[in-house]
Protein backbone atom coordinates (compact mmCIF):
# COMPACT_ATOMS: atom_id res chain seq x y z
CA UNK A 1 0.00 0.00 0.00
CA UNK A 2 1.39 3.43 -0.94
CA UNK A 3 1.63 6.13 1.72
CA UNK A 4 -0.98 8.29 -0.04
CA UNK A 5 -3.55 5.48 -0.27
CA UNK A 6 -6.82 6.25 1.52
CA UNK A 7 -9.22 3.52 0.44
CA UNK A 8 -8.61 0.11 -1.10
CA UNK A 9 -11.56 -2.12 -1.98
CA UNK A 10 -11.02 -5.58 -3.42
CA UNK A 11 -13.81 -7.95 -4.45
CA UNK A 12 -16.40 -6.23 -2.25
CA UNK A 13 -19.85 -7.82 -2.26
CA UNK A 14 -22.88 -7.03 -0.13
CA UNK A 15 -25.90 -9.32 0.06
CA UNK A 16 -29.15 -8.68 1.91
CA UNK A 17 -31.79 -11.25 2.82
CA UNK A 18 -31.78 -15.02 2.30
CA UNK A 19 -33.33 -17.57 -0.02
CA UNK A 20 -35.83 -16.14 -2.48
CA UNK A 21 -35.52 -12.74 -0.79
CA UNK A 22 -31.76 -12.56 -1.32
CA UNK A 23 -30.57 -9.40 -3.02
CA UNK A 24 -26.98 -8.67 -4.02
CA UNK A 25 -26.48 -4.91 -3.71
CA UNK A 26 -22.76 -5.05 -4.59
CA UNK A 27 -21.40 -7.73 -6.87
CA UNK A 28 -17.62 -7.39 -6.70
CA UNK A 29 -16.27 -3.86 -6.34
CA UNK A 30 -12.60 -2.99 -6.80
CA UNK A 31 -11.77 0.64 -6.04
CA UNK A 32 -8.73 2.62 -4.91
CA UNK A 33 -8.91 6.23 -3.71
CA UNK A 34 -5.89 8.30 -2.73
CA UNK A 35 -5.68 10.88 0.03
CA UNK A 36 -6.75 14.33 -1.11
CA UNK A 37 -9.01 13.18 -3.94
CA UNK A 38 -12.49 14.60 -4.61
CA UNK A 39 -14.59 11.70 -5.93
CA UNK A 40 -18.23 11.75 -7.00
CA UNK A 41 -20.15 8.46 -6.90
CA UNK A 42 -23.11 8.32 -9.29
CA UNK A 43 -25.68 5.76 -10.35
CA UNK A 44 -29.43 5.21 -10.75
CA UNK A 45 -31.67 4.18 -7.85
CA UNK A 46 -30.89 0.62 -6.83
CA UNK A 47 -27.44 0.73 -8.43
CA UNK A 48 -25.63 0.08 -5.15
CA UNK A 49 -24.11 3.55 -4.68
CA UNK A 50 -25.73 4.11 -1.27
CA UNK A 51 -24.64 0.66 -0.08
CA UNK A 52 -21.12 1.44 -1.30
CA UNK A 53 -21.09 4.74 0.61
CA UNK A 54 -22.29 3.04 3.79
CA UNK A 55 -19.40 0.59 3.52
CA UNK A 56 -16.85 3.31 2.75
CA UNK A 57 -18.10 5.35 5.71
CA UNK A 58 -17.68 2.36 8.08
CA UNK A 59 -21.43 2.33 8.72
CA UNK A 60 -21.71 -1.26 7.45
CA UNK A 61 -19.48 -4.21 6.61
CA UNK A 62 -19.23 -6.20 3.35
CA UNK A 63 -20.47 -9.76 2.92
CA UNK A 64 -17.18 -10.66 1.22
CA UNK A 65 -14.04 -8.95 0.01
CA UNK A 66 -11.54 -6.64 1.72
CA UNK A 67 -11.75 -2.96 2.63
CA UNK A 68 -8.63 -1.19 3.83
CA UNK A 69 -8.95 2.38 5.13
CA UNK A 70 -5.54 4.01 5.58
CA UNK A 71 -4.11 0.52 5.78
CA UNK A 72 -6.60 -0.76 8.39
CA UNK A 73 -8.73 -3.76 7.42
CA UNK A 74 -12.27 -2.62 8.13
CA UNK A 75 -14.27 -5.74 7.34
CA UNK A 76 -13.22 -7.58 10.52
CA UNK A 77 -13.64 -4.71 12.96
CA UNK A 78 -16.35 -4.65 15.61
CA UNK A 79 -19.12 -2.05 15.57
CA UNK A 80 -17.34 -0.12 18.34
CA UNK A 81 -14.03 -0.17 16.46
CA UNK A 82 -15.70 1.15 13.31
CA UNK A 83 -17.37 3.83 15.43
CA UNK A 84 -13.95 4.99 16.63
CA UNK A 85 -12.73 5.34 13.04
CA UNK A 86 -15.81 7.36 12.12
CA UNK A 87 -15.36 9.58 15.16
CA UNK A 88 -11.68 10.29 14.64
CA UNK A 89 -11.16 10.16 10.87
CA UNK A 90 -14.45 10.86 9.08
CA UNK A 91 -16.98 13.65 8.68
CA UNK A 92 -20.49 13.23 7.26
CA UNK A 93 -22.76 15.66 5.38
CA UNK A 94 -26.34 14.71 4.49
CA UNK A 95 -29.04 15.95 2.15
CA UNK A 96 -31.39 16.63 5.08
CA UNK A 97 -28.78 18.53 7.15
CA UNK A 98 -29.61 16.45 10.30
CA UNK A 99 -29.36 19.42 12.67
CA UNK A 100 -31.00 19.51 16.11
CA UNK A 101 -34.03 21.78 15.71
CA UNK A 102 -34.08 23.61 19.06
CA UNK A 103 -30.31 23.98 19.26
CA UNK A 104 -28.21 26.94 18.12
CA UNK A 105 -25.79 26.69 15.22
CA UNK A 106 -22.87 26.85 17.65
CA UNK A 107 -24.25 24.02 19.80
CA UNK A 108 -24.96 21.90 16.72
CA UNK A 109 -21.34 22.26 15.60
CA UNK A 110 -20.09 21.45 19.12
CA UNK A 111 -21.88 18.08 19.21
CA UNK A 112 -19.02 15.89 17.88
CA UNK A 113 -16.66 17.50 20.39
CA UNK A 114 -18.80 16.41 23.36
CA UNK A 115 -17.74 12.82 22.73
CA UNK A 116 -14.07 13.77 22.83
CA UNK A 117 -13.94 15.29 26.27
CA UNK A 118 -13.10 18.87 25.29
CA UNK A 119 -13.85 21.59 27.84
CA UNK A 120 -16.74 23.96 27.25
CA UNK A 121 -14.31 26.75 26.41
CA UNK A 122 -12.44 24.56 23.90
CA UNK A 123 -15.71 23.44 22.28
CA UNK A 124 -16.85 27.05 21.87
CA UNK A 125 -13.54 28.12 20.33
CA UNK A 126 -13.36 25.19 17.88
CA UNK A 127 -17.03 25.51 16.86
CA UNK A 128 -16.69 29.27 16.28
CA UNK A 129 -13.62 28.68 14.13
CA UNK A 130 -15.49 26.03 12.08
CA UNK A 131 -18.48 28.35 11.57
CA UNK A 132 -16.15 31.14 10.46
CA UNK A 133 -14.42 28.82 8.00
CA UNK A 134 -17.74 28.12 6.24
CA UNK A 135 -18.75 31.79 6.18
CA UNK A 136 -21.44 32.02 8.86
CA UNK A 137 -19.64 33.30 11.96
CA UNK A 138 -22.54 35.72 12.51
CA UNK A 139 -25.15 32.94 12.79
CA UNK A 140 -23.88 31.07 15.86
CA UNK A 141 -26.92 31.85 18.05
CA UNK A 142 -29.53 31.05 15.38
CA UNK A 143 -31.51 27.81 15.39
CA UNK A 144 -32.03 25.88 12.13
CA UNK A 145 -35.56 27.35 11.75
CA UNK A 146 -33.97 30.80 11.58
CA UNK A 147 -31.53 29.81 8.82
CA UNK A 148 -31.91 29.32 5.07
CA UNK A 149 -31.27 25.89 3.56
CA UNK A 150 -27.82 26.95 2.44
CA UNK A 151 -26.97 28.29 5.89
CA UNK A 152 -28.19 25.06 7.48
CA UNK A 153 -25.94 23.04 5.19
CA UNK A 154 -23.02 25.31 6.11
CA UNK A 155 -23.70 24.56 9.78
CA UNK A 156 -23.76 20.85 8.92
CA UNK A 157 -20.44 21.17 7.07
CA UNK A 158 -18.94 23.07 10.02
CA UNK A 159 -20.08 20.24 12.31
CA UNK A 160 -18.49 17.70 9.96
CA UNK A 161 -15.11 19.46 9.90
CA UNK A 162 -14.89 20.68 13.50
CA UNK A 163 -12.99 17.53 14.51
CA UNK A 164 -10.58 18.07 11.59
CA UNK A 165 -11.27 14.76 9.82
CA UNK A 166 -9.12 13.73 6.89
CA UNK A 167 -12.12 12.51 4.90
CA UNK A 168 -15.60 13.92 4.27
CA UNK A 169 -18.51 11.81 3.04
CA UNK A 170 -21.25 13.88 1.42
CA UNK A 171 -24.58 12.17 0.61
CA UNK A 172 -26.52 14.30 -1.90
CA UNK A 173 -25.26 17.46 -0.13
CA UNK A 174 -27.15 19.80 -2.48
CA UNK A 175 -30.31 17.75 -2.88
CA UNK A 176 -32.47 20.22 -0.91
CA UNK A 177 -30.88 23.41 -2.25
CA UNK A 178 -31.63 25.78 -5.11
CA UNK A 179 -29.17 26.17 -7.97
CA UNK A 180 -27.48 29.35 -6.65
CA UNK A 181 -26.96 27.84 -3.18
CA UNK A 182 -25.78 24.58 -4.77
CA UNK A 183 -22.94 26.48 -6.45
CA UNK A 184 -21.98 28.11 -3.12
CA UNK A 185 -21.94 24.80 -1.23
CA UNK A 186 -19.98 23.00 -3.96
CA UNK A 187 -17.41 25.80 -4.07
CA UNK A 188 -17.07 25.46 -0.30
CA UNK A 189 -16.46 21.70 -0.57
CA UNK A 190 -13.89 22.32 -3.32
CA UNK A 191 -12.12 24.84 -1.10
CA UNK A 192 -11.98 22.39 1.81
CA UNK A 193 -10.53 19.82 -0.58
CA UNK A 194 -7.89 22.05 -2.17
CA UNK A 195 -6.94 24.30 0.75
CA UNK A 196 -7.16 21.83 3.63
CA UNK A 197 -6.37 18.67 1.72
CA UNK A 198 -9.55 16.98 2.97
CA UNK A 199 -10.53 13.96 0.87
CA UNK A 200 -14.16 14.32 -0.31
CA UNK A 201 -16.31 11.37 -1.40
CA UNK A 202 -19.74 12.47 -2.55
CA UNK A 203 -22.87 10.69 -3.75
CA UNK A 204 -24.95 12.69 -6.22
CA UNK A 205 -27.37 12.02 -9.08
CA UNK A 206 -26.80 15.45 -10.61
CA UNK A 207 -24.24 15.77 -13.42
CA UNK A 208 -23.62 19.46 -12.76
CA UNK A 209 -22.80 18.72 -9.12
CA UNK A 210 -20.58 15.74 -10.00
CA UNK A 211 -18.64 18.02 -12.36
CA UNK A 212 -17.07 19.75 -9.33
CA UNK A 213 -15.30 16.50 -8.43
CA UNK A 214 -11.93 15.55 -9.90
CA UNK A 215 -13.07 11.99 -10.53
CA UNK A 216 -16.48 10.41 -11.24
CA UNK A 217 -17.22 6.77 -10.41
CA UNK A 218 -20.46 5.42 -11.88
CA UNK A 219 -22.13 2.39 -10.30
CA UNK A 220 -24.73 0.20 -11.99
CA UNK A 221 -26.18 -3.15 -10.92
CA UNK A 222 -23.71 -3.44 -8.04
CA UNK A 223 -20.64 -2.98 -10.23
CA UNK A 224 -18.46 -0.06 -11.24
CA UNK A 225 -19.56 0.90 -14.74
CA UNK A 226 -16.98 3.64 -15.29
CA UNK A 227 -14.26 5.49 -13.41
CA UNK A 228 -12.97 8.66 -15.08
CA UNK A 229 -10.87 11.68 -14.14
CA UNK A 230 -12.65 14.96 -14.91
CA UNK A 231 -10.94 17.64 -17.03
Amino acid sequence: MSSDSLIELSGITKTYGKGDAEFKALSGIDLNISKGEFVAVMGPSGSGKSTLMNLLGCLDTPTAGTYRFQGISIENLSKDQRSLIRRHSLGFIFQGFNLLARTSALENVELPLLYRGYSRKQRHEMAREALASVGIADKEVNTPAELSGGQQQRVAIARAIVTEPGTLFADEPTGNLDSKTTVEIMNLLCRLNTERGISVIMVTHEDDVAAYAKRIVRVRDGLIESDIQTP
